[in-house]
């Protein structure tokens, strides 16, 4: 007599976990989907090579979007992170020492200052975002939408419209060198993700991320400093996103103006197809990949099969569409089991 009722408390538990899973299952099933149809699509894309190929291309969005998914976990945004990137790689190349037949820069410097510039000038950019968002109290959107206008105003005003060839030696080898047939420039993304990965699953301060994002009063009740930890965030978004435009600078061979404007787009999608809710407080480093390798796989798989170049746009479009849909969807029937379950 009693088998109907544990049929439906276990009928219950499984759709609650359901609800709860919903956001990291859908991404994986995407993945898995994407590769069985490109598989049988087109023969050359399970290959070895293609998959270099495929971690070559997500690397320098990679390192982008760990910075990102640091900022989307405590439910704020960085619309700068691709701006930033183009500005650093722009200044490392800009004070690198040049033949003189191409220099552009005016003061012309070794590898390991250009450098050490470089990664200030994002470090300064970062700062200045975090001051205006926790001292001066601008939304995030629209702080972060100013710092994309100053940073492309940095990009042209180095440049001028011209293009600089010339990185530092180690930038180089990190960005376009390799190592027993492994591209520096893939261990450097694996790296970083792992130490922020590492950062929020093992740290107070990872802890602290997700307690600010999950509820930001009950942060302050429990005397977090939400400010200190949204303007950390913010200051690693901008140093992992100097980091990718450096090496990826170094990937491109050059540096110019408006090199960097689609990895915004890509960096964003990346941690929100991923499966970060874009409400904070759930998602990580893990998610991310997943979502990173989703738009890898997306964008390679389509190269593969020759589609419409426009029309893998409006598809890009569509998944991350359908990601955002997810979300929300997702966030509200959490809400509702645990409301139930009250």
């Amino acid at each position: 007599m009693t088998a109907p009722a544990t049929t439906g408390l276990s009928g219950s538990k499984a759709s609650s976990w359901l609800k709860r899973r919903l956001r990291d299952l859908a991404p994986f099933l995407t993945l898995l989907f994407l590769i069985v149809f490109f598989t049988l699509s087109s023969p050359s894309f399970a290959t070895m090579g293609n998959l270099e190929n495929i971690l070559s291309q997500v690397s320098v969005t990679a390192i982008i979007a760990v910075g990102l998914t640091f900022v989307i976990l405590t439910a704020e945004i960085d619309l700068s992170v691709a701006s930033i990137a183009n500005a650093t790689g722009i200044v490392v190349a800009f004070f690198t020492l040049q033949d003189a037949s191409v220099n552009i820069a005016n003061l012309p410097l070794p590898g390991g200052v250009a450098i050490i510039l470089a990664l200030a000038s994002c470090l300064l950019l970062g700062a200045v975002t975090a001051f205006g968002i926790t001292a001066i109290g601008i939304p995030s959107f629209i702080m972060t939408l100013a710092m994309l206008q100053i940073g492309n105003g940095i990009c042209a005003l180095l440049v001028r419209g011209q293009i600089a060839y010339n990185v530092p030696d180690l930038i180089a080898t990190l960005g376009a060198g390799s190592i027993f047939g492994v591209k520096w420039l893939v261990i450097c993304a694996a790296l970083i993700l792992l130490i922020g990965h590492l950062v929020l699953t093992y740290t107070r301060f990872g802890r602290y991320v997700y307690m600010v994002g999950g509820n930001r009063e009950a942060a302050e009740y429990s005397g977090v400093n939400v400010k200190l930890i949204i303007a950390s965030v913010m200051i690693i978004s901008a140093v992992c996103s100097g980091i990718a435009g450096m090496l990826g600078v170094a990937h491109f061979g050059s540096a110019q103006q408006d090199e960097f404007d689609t990895y915004l787009l890509d960096a964003i999608s990346a941690v929100v197809v991923g499966g970060t809710s874009l409400f904070g407080g759930r998602g990580g480093i893990p998610n991310t990949i997943v979502g990173l390798f989703v738009l890898g796989v997306l964008n390679n798989g389509l190269d593969h099969i020759n589609i419409d170049s426009f029309l893998k746009i409006l598809i890009r479009g569509v998944i991350l569409l359908a990601a955002l849909i997810i979300n929300v969807y997702a966030e509200r029937l959490r809400a509702t089991d645990t409301a139930a379950s009250h």
